[in-house]
């Protein structure tokens, strides 16, 4: 799939030169040529093959290797460990049980419970009449997350019981063999990730990043803050102390990642996967810390100290924007949620997170605006909470185009620069559509009224 490999082949080539500075042969399988791991001077064979259990069997067999290493790949491998390992081959790092009591959701909502950690209210469901029941004493929104899924492909968050129908109804998600895991989403909560290396169940290293936007939108198409600039030190302490019980939980030797809700000083578990994730390369370059060098060692039994880390003493904040390729691929949704959509990634440096997000956002293709700005905000609430970047905007010289809502909101909140147009399906000039069409238009923030 496109763009999903950037992250992963970092992580892969570091574990392979790291095996390969250790003395090691390192064998790689993967079929994807826009890669550098299947650059034939990288590894002492490659294998150009698809990532299936029959393949790897297969390779294995032939190759017969003292060790499989799942985990540097993304989700792909990591679904494979289960079966491989029922196959006599030796997976390092991490055991297959702890990686499988994440992937279920259902068995991970129950480690949850068991270490006292904060989830939202779950439950698990295999018919839909069971996922109706608990809306009906949950209430909406929820997330419907199958078990075992590549992006978050076919998680939803859903708003009503049509919504819940219809998805349930489309999607392949309901399965005897995987239960699927419907939970509470929480609105307008922090999302905040800990990356981390554990070694016998011991934390080796850890770096907590946080998202700029809200929870809900995948981390791949999330931009990521590091080290994180708005969480309370307490947040910080109870992120960090829930990592290290899922790593003593789960005796994790290697990589993992954990994501989390936070509001008001409460956090949440939302999942815990037991490979590296997207992020790490982004933080391994940031701290100038090899997780993946560390992770590698690690699997390989070899003891480990941390390496110092200090993000207090950090001069430069850095911040990792997506890329999208909407406008290249014709009758692309450029929705975001909770199934990853990003083509790539940019990384900048900053003396404070506003210009390293900037510098990040100019890089991944954004253009500032040097006139004119459309603003359409669906949600009263949000209506009000962006007056004040709305007069801030208009105190900078830009001139200010809103819909009509939106227009009465902000003049009644006492920015009168403001001009009033009309929606797209209003025929009235002067319209959205026109001023678009004819290149009036250099900015539009567009806040919509739900998900959909």
């Amino acid at each position: 799939r496109i763009g999903s490999s950037v992250e992963f082949d970092w992580c892969s080539v570091s574990c392979v030169k790291t095996l390969r500075g250790m003395g090691h042969e390192a064998i790689v399988i993967n079929c994807n040529p826009e890669t550098v791991s299947t650059d034939f001077d990288e590894s002492d064979r490659l294998y150009f093959e698809e990532l299936s259990q029959e393949t790897v069997l297969d390779i294995a067999e032939l190759e017969q290797p003292s060790g499989v290493v799942v985990s540097v790949g993304g989700q792909t491998p990591n679904n494979l460990a289960m079966g491989l390992h029922n196959n006599g081959v030796k997976i390092l790092g991490t055991s297959v049980e702890a990686i499988d009591k994440c992937e279920n959701r259902f068995k991970f909502s129950q480690l949850c419970d068991g270490l006292r950690i904060d989830q939202p209210e779950w439950s698990e469901f295999t018919t839909v009449e069971e996922a109706f029941r608990f809306t009906q004493r949950a209430g909406y929104p929820v997330l419907v997350r199958p078990s075992y899924v590549l992006s978050g492909a076919a998680m939803r968050v859903v708003s009503s019981d049509s919504e819940l129908e219809h998805f349930l109804s489309k999607a392949a998600v309901v399965s005897r063999d995987h239960p699927v895991v419907i939970s509470k989403y929480i609105s307008c909560a922090k999302e905040v990730e800990l990356d981390a290396v554990g070694q016998n169940g011991v934390l080796v290293n850890y770096a907590i990043a946080e998202h700029v936007e809200n929870a809900g939108v995948h981390s791949g198409d999330a931009s990521l803050l590091l080290p994180a600039q708005k969480l309370f030190v307490e947040t910080h302490r109870r992120v960090k102390a829930i990592g290290e019980k899922i790593c003593r939980a789960l005796r994790i030797s290697g990589p993992f990642n954990v994501q989390f809700m936070c509001k008001d000083n409460e956090v949440m578990v939302i999942e815990c996967n037991l490979r590296a994730s997207r992020s790490l390369p982004f933080i391994s370059k940031t701290y100038n810390v090899n997780f993946i060098e560390i992770a590698t060692r690690v699997m390989l039994g070899v003891p480990q100290r941390p390496a110092c880390i200090q993000p207090m003493d950090m001069e430069r904040i850095a911040a990792k924007v997506p890329v999208f390729s909407f406008s290249r691929l014709k009758n692309s949704d450029p929705r975001l949620g909770v199934e990853m959509q990003s083509t790539g990634e940019v990384a900048c440096f900053g003396v404070n997170q506003y210009e390293a997000f900037l510098k990040a956002m100019i890089a991944a293709g954004f253009k500032l605006p040097t006139k004119n700005i459309l603003i359409s905000i669906g949600p009263s609430q949000q209506k009000l909470e962006f007056v004040q970047y709305a007069q801030m905007l208009a105190d900078m010289g830009y001139t200010l185009y809103a819909t009509k809502n939106t227009a009465e909101t902000l003049k009644a909140q006492g920015v009168d620069s403001c001009t009033t147009v009309y929606k797209p399906f209003v025929r009235r000039e002067p319209n959205v559509i026109t001023m678009l069409k004819t290149g009036k238009l250099d900015l539009v923030i567009n806040v919509p009224d739900s998900m959909d």
